[in-house]
């Protein structure tokens, strides 16, 4: 009788067409079940939209486990998950970089055109004429277009390499940050203690920081009394990553002009949050991703890569 073939797991959550790869059986589970008994021994798990109690399951009952491959851009859940260290962890990075950032700049625009507010408009049939081009009450300029907007990338990596030619073709110039102070094309990257001459100045703060004990309230009170009162925070990164108490703070005195969030501390945003409410707050239910561009050519070559010894991309350092 041959030998039987490995298992890498594959989640029923995301459509992918995998080639063979000699002495592998790439094999559906659910992501929302417990890891099946008859494939325990797989050496490789493929996770998507899989939840944190089910990858601690999968970390406790997988003891032939090699390789986890992500197919998120964060790595944090299965991070948490008490995988062995023999186990290699995999992201996603540079699946999501397309969809990421067309969600971003229609955040950015919809805040620039105050979508949020005709939307309301047009759910009570109200023509507004001239909506959002001055704030009455203060006399001040909102934000209102990219053309001369300064906007801010705290987290620069390939999703903002990808999102800033797009912000900067409609007349943005943008800053990023990050641990490393580089060029990338025409933007210039600095490092975080950059940011107090920078924030008085910025239209829009780009929020794509990862979920780590460094970062975790990292945009809170301080930042947000740096900004200028015409801000938008827009947060496609980590929810973890704004301390939420005092974003509405910012929000109801006036602080910062308004926020457009898709992630959120706790998941999905419970129905009592007062973000909800806020007049100046656009909500999205943690949509900017949701298409793992190149899984398929990622999931194989990783498989590849680990049964040859090889490294394989985004092995996440631990």
């Amino acid at each position: 009788m041959p030998p039987r073939n490995a298992t890498v797991l594959v989640p029923t959550t995301v459509t992918v067409e995998l080639d063979p790869i000699a002495g592998i059986d790439f094999v559906d589970y659910d992501p929302a079940e417990p890891i099946p008994a008859e494939h325990r021994d797989a050496i490789g798990l493929v996770a998507w939209r899989n939840s944190a109690a089910q990858l601690a399951e999968a970390a406790a009952v997988m003891p032939n486990l090699r390789l986890v491959q992500l197919l998120s851009a964060g790595t944090d859940v299965a991070d948490d998950a008490g995988f062995a260290p023999s186990v290699t962890i995999a992201s996603g990075r540079g699946l999501h970089d397309g969809p990421v950032a067309e969600h971003t700049l229609a955040l950015v625009l919809a805040a620039a055109r105050g979508l949020h507010e005709t939307m309301r408009d047009q759910d009570a049939r109200r023509w507004v004429n001239g909506r959002n081009w001055l704030t009455a009450e203060t006399g001040r300029h909102a934000f209102t277009t990219l053309r001369g907007a300064q906007v801010v990338i705290w987290g620069y990596g390939s999703i903002a390499s990808t999102l800033a030619p797009l912000l900067a073709a409609l007349g943005a110039t943008v800053i990023g940050v990050a641990r490393t102070a580089r060029t990338d094309g025409d933007v210039q990257i600095v490092t975080p203690d950059r940011l107090p001459g920078i924030l008085p100045t910025t239209d829009v703060l780009i929020d794509l920081l990862p979920a780590t004990t460094e970062t975790d309230g990292i945009i809170g009170a301080d930042v947000f009394a740096q900004l200028p009162p015409r801000a938008w925070l827009v947060n496609v990164g980590r929810g973890s990553t704004v301390d939420e108490d005092a974003l509405l703070t910012a929000l109801r005195s006036g602080h910062i002009g308004g926020a457009a969030l898709d992630v959120f501390r706790t998941e999905p945003l419970p129905t009592d949050s007062p973000l909800w409410a806020e007049p100046n707050v656009i909500v999205t239910p943690h949509a900017a991703g949701g298409r793992p561009l190149g899984a398929s050519d990622l999931i194989r070559h990783n498989v590849t890569a680990m049964l040859a010894g090889d490294p394989v991309t985004n092995a996440v350092e631990r």
